[in-house]
């Protein structure tokens, strides 16, 4: 009979007598074990029931072992644990803490999903499919504010921004783009901040073909969030920040009879820079006489030749002054109907919106929302959304952080602080027991977080 082989590996470390032994031979053991977090807030949120039950099971009842709804929670936590690709389900289809964040037995429950079957899962959604995933992603967010905060805020502010998603195959829709200088797609989002607090909850995700206007979408999406807002927070204002991008005629007229507030940056043109010479010129003189950067702010009406009508304008004349290098002139333009003055308009109710950097920067670099490799535009769609879920996850985690030591963590520390943990996993006819390591230095935020969040 043939004995099963381990493998092994023999290591002669300076200092240590001994050889050392590594087997990977530990079948009741993960490296995510702190993944069940992510699990009790996916239950308090309801996320990833919510995403499945948008979506229409098309596959023949007989010929089904692993239910939409396990395949889509597949994807989402193996997102936010950091596994980007299909092609890593075959290394987790046995891993006890995979199998649990899918509410199957950890040691004796059925194998996850297998590279095959999420891939066909991700290119059979079809065009509704996603209609509903978004607006289901949209609610879960928004529902959890208004069970939060209640009837109490005042102000939401919206922002939208899109990003470069280079891709590298034969993508559907994937266009040259001049201005990032690559084939890509153009995805867009948009974020939530209600009254003052710092953190930006994104609540939208739309990916878009590699050209085309930067406008593309935009007054559809934010037609069906006002729609929500008004009816979950009818008490509060809305506010919409874009960078310069995004303006235009139509955009400005449509948030003009939606009556809502907007502070939305403006490029600049011959005429802007004209009606800002005279203030940039005395931003000169203060900078050459203090030999530092100097900053000056003014207004103006104006209307572009496709404007209905003249519209506020902040101007921003600055020169900037750095060390071995001659001054640069630096003006900037904001088109608004606030009433505030126009620094305060520019510092303290704009500038804000450079945060969704940020945020971008997290959804690509720790949870792969650029990773649109395949080949149909609605499958990437899906991929976008799934990433989107994951975020969404780790931002109430990251709520429920404010006050530990990981306050003002991004997602990628909150992962390697929080979820990537070595766990053996024992179970008994009672109850299942995670053995996480002693020396765990994030013990006690780790504690407090559970603790948070299994609070009712």
């Amino acid at each position: 009979m043939a004995t099963a082989c381990i493998a092994q590996s023999t290591l002669q470390v300076h200092g240590i007598s001994k050889p050392i032994v590594v087997r990977f031979d530990q079948p009741q053991a993960s490296s995510d074990g702190g993944a069940i977090l992510l699990k009790v807030v996916d239950d308090r949120l309801g996320l990833t029931w919510r995403l499945a039950s948008a979506l229409r099971d098309r596959r023949q009842p007989g010929k089904v072992m692993h239910p939409l709804r396990d395949l889509l929670r597949q994807r989402v936590f193996g997102l936010a644990c950091g596994y980007a690709d299909c092609n890593d389900a075959a290394r987790l289809a046995h891993d006890p803490i995979h199998k649990l964040l899918l509410e199957r037995d950890p040691l004796a429950g059925a194998a996850l999903g297998s590279q095959p079957t999420l891939s066909r899962f991700e290119n059979a959604v079809g065009r509704t499919d996603l209609y509903r995933l978004g607006t289901a992603v949209a609610d879960a967010v928004l529902i959890y504010h208004r069970e939060r905060l209640g009837e109490g805020v005042r102000l939401i502010t919206i922002d939208l921004d899109a990003t470069d998603d280079p891709t590298h195959g034969q993508q559907e829709f994937a266009l040259f783009n001049g201005y990032y200088d690559t084939w890509c797609y153009l995805p867009l989002i948009a974020t939530m901040t209600f009254d003052t607090e710092p953190l930006q909850h994104i609540v939208a995700a739309l990916l878009r073909p590699g050209t085309g206007a930067p406008t593309r979408g935009v007054r559809g999406l934010l037609r069906r969030l006002f729609t929500k807002l008004h009816a979950l927070f009818p008490r509060a204002r809305l506010r919409v920040r874009t960078d310069a991008g995004f303006v235009d005629a139509k955009l400005l007229a449509f948030l003009d009879a939606a009556e809502v507030e907007y502070v939305l940056g403006l490029a600049g043109n011959r005429r802007l820079d004209k009606r800002v010479r005279r203030l940039l010129g005395r931003a000169r003189m203060r900078a050459r006489a203090t030999g530092e950067t100097a900053t000056l702010y003014g207004e103006t009406r104006y209307a572009a030749r496709r404007w209905d009508r003249k519209r506020r304008i902040i101007m921003k004349a600055e020169v900037l002054c750095y060390p071995g290098r001659s001054r640069k002139d630096n003006p900037r333009f904001l088109v608004t109907n606030l009433p505030h003055r126009p620094a305060t308009v520019y510092t303290r109710l704009y500038c804000g919106r450079g945060d969704m950097e940020n945020r971008l920067k997290e959804l690509q670099r720790s949870l792969a929302l650029d990773r649109t490799s395949c080949s149909r535009f609605t499958a990437n769609q899906l991929r976008v959304l799934l990433s989107v879920a994951a975020y969404v996850l780790f931002q109430m985690l990251q709520g429920c952080a404010r006050g530990t030591a990981l306050g003002s963590a991004q997602v990628w520390t909150l992962r390697e602080r929080l979820v990537k943990i070595a766990v053996w996993v024992e179970r008994s006819v009672r109850r299942i027991v995670l053995h996480l390591p002693q020396a765990f230095l994030g013990r006690d935020t780790w504690r407090a977080l559970a603790q948070a969040l299994t609070v009712p």
